[in-house]
């Protein structure tokens, strides 16, 4: 790639592991669906010597691009700005358009009249937020907090300065890419694509074996970049190569698609969720939950719309609640065990007779780290599917990993099985 650019992520929050980057990683989607690449992304705290640091090796990195995150707020810690601007020599210089357009904001949120006299502590909290590098480009806030863009000179590349919360810098991205600063850069980027096939039921290992044997057959198969990733029990599979070698990756994904035609449910990458939603169109569903307590409901109920096919759900972990809100019979319990086929059939079936649901999904399992018996060890999960008009349908599962990545996984192959139930293979 003609164009590399460097992300660093500041706050202390961050760095000490009490919030979780999503900066980042969107930012460097976002550059290499650009055709920019990524050469590095950096984290590090509110302090001025460790950012000036980490801006002076991307600098020797020659990247064309630094794209730092965070650090913009009115507060005596938020120094990226000033930073910024003394790692470039660059003096700050007040700008009025901005301090009356960040004022404008505060008056809307908090309720200040134009005749109000804004208290002193905001007064020099609009005054912080609206200095400038002399010879920068702001860009407009879409919270408080606006954007600068400074142009590359002989001895630094760009640098893009963007605020931190995930809301405000993905708002602000399209004026981002539009400044001359960074419409240079994209200018330089290579004409790549980025294509994503997502599977179910499919191992990295199996997957790369595959892939040697396209490599083997596939004449400019090199020119593709392919990259995994097992996410929450699905592998995502994205590939990166130039627009000219389009017919390569074509003919890849032909191979992928008929030696896993099962596995491979999204060729497009278009998500589960959107699958889902598109597939339930005309029908409703609802749920009926032990070991995953809601996750499966919250997942189906997670996008806007979901009320026109999600009628409801049932947490039912206590064996009270499956015998007198499912009608799971007491005796089916005492037989199998709550976590068994016969059971989470029962209480699929009885999501569907409370609710009315067209379908409906029960989970039930031992997602520890107590809790096994013999026969059931951590890990297992029984799953029953009602669907109107067909036999009621169960399958268990042994999945691995810790209590949180236990419900992680049954949440999803709950939801792989209602995407089959509707959209068979």
């Amino acid at each position: 790639m003609s164009a590399r650019a460097g992300i660093i992520v500041t706050g202390t929050e961050v760095l000490s592991g009490q919030i979780a980057d999503q900066n980042g990683p969107w930012v460097a989607a976002r550059l290499l669906e650009l055709g920019v690449d990524v050469a590095h992304t950096t984290i590090c705290g509110d302090r001025p010597r460790d950012l000036t640091a980490q801006l002076a090796f991307l600098a020797d990195q020659r990247v064309d691009l630094i794209v730092t995150t965070g650090g913009l707020g009115p507060t005596a810690d938020d120094l990226t700005v000033e930073t910024v601007a003394a790692f470039c020599g660059l003096p700050l210089r007040a700008d009025d358009v901005l301090a009356q357009q960040i004022e404008a904001i505060i008056r809307s949120w908090r309720r200040y009249a134009e005749v109000d006299e804004l208290p002193d502590a905001l007064a020099a909290a609009i005054a912080k937020q609206a200095l400038v590098p002399d010879g920068a480009l702001p860009i407009a806030p879409t919270g408080t907090a606006p954007g600068i863009a400074i142009a590359a000179a002989a001895d630094r590349p760009a640098i893009l300065i963007l605020p931190g919360p995930p809301r405000e810098l993905q708002a602000m991205w399209p004026a981002a890419l539009a400044t001359p600063a960074v419409a240079g850069v994209l200018a330089r980027a290579d004409d790549v694509e980025h294509r994503q096939l997502r599977a179910f039921g499919l191992s990295e290992p199996d997957l790369a074996t595959t892939l040697r044997r396209a490599e083997q057959e596939l004449p400019g198969f090199g020119a593709l970049e392919v990259t995994t990733c097992m996410r929450g029990g699905e592998l995502d599979i994205s590939t990166r190569f130039p627009h000219a070698d389009e017919q390569t990756y074509l003919d890849l994904k032909a191979l992928l698609r008929q030696q896993y035609s099962t596995e491979i449910f999204s060729p497009d990458g278009t998500t589960l969720d959107d699958l889902l939603a598109a597939a339930l169109a005309g029908a409703t569903i609802a749920t009926a939950e032990s070991c995953t307590g809601g996750m499966v409901a919250a997942r189906l109920t997670d996008r806007a719309g979901s009320s026109s096919y999600v009628l409801g759900g049932i947490v039912s972990y206590a064996n009270s609640v499956k015998t007198d809100v499912l009608g799971v019979p007491a005796a089916l319990i005492d037989e199998h065990g709550a976590v068994s086929e016969p059971v989470a059939a029962a209480m699929a079936d009885g999501a569907r007779a409370v609710t009315g649901a067209d379908i409906a999904i029960s989970t039930s399992g031992i997602a520890g780290p107590g809790g096994a018996v013999p026969g059931k060890p951590v890990g297992t999960v029984c799953f029953g599917l009602a669907v109107a008009g067909r036999a009621t349908t169960t399958i268990t599962r042994w999945l691995p990993g810790d209590r949180a990545l236990v419900r992680t996984l049954a949440t999803t192959v709950a939801l792989h099985l209602v995407y089959r139930a509707l959209v068979p293979a």
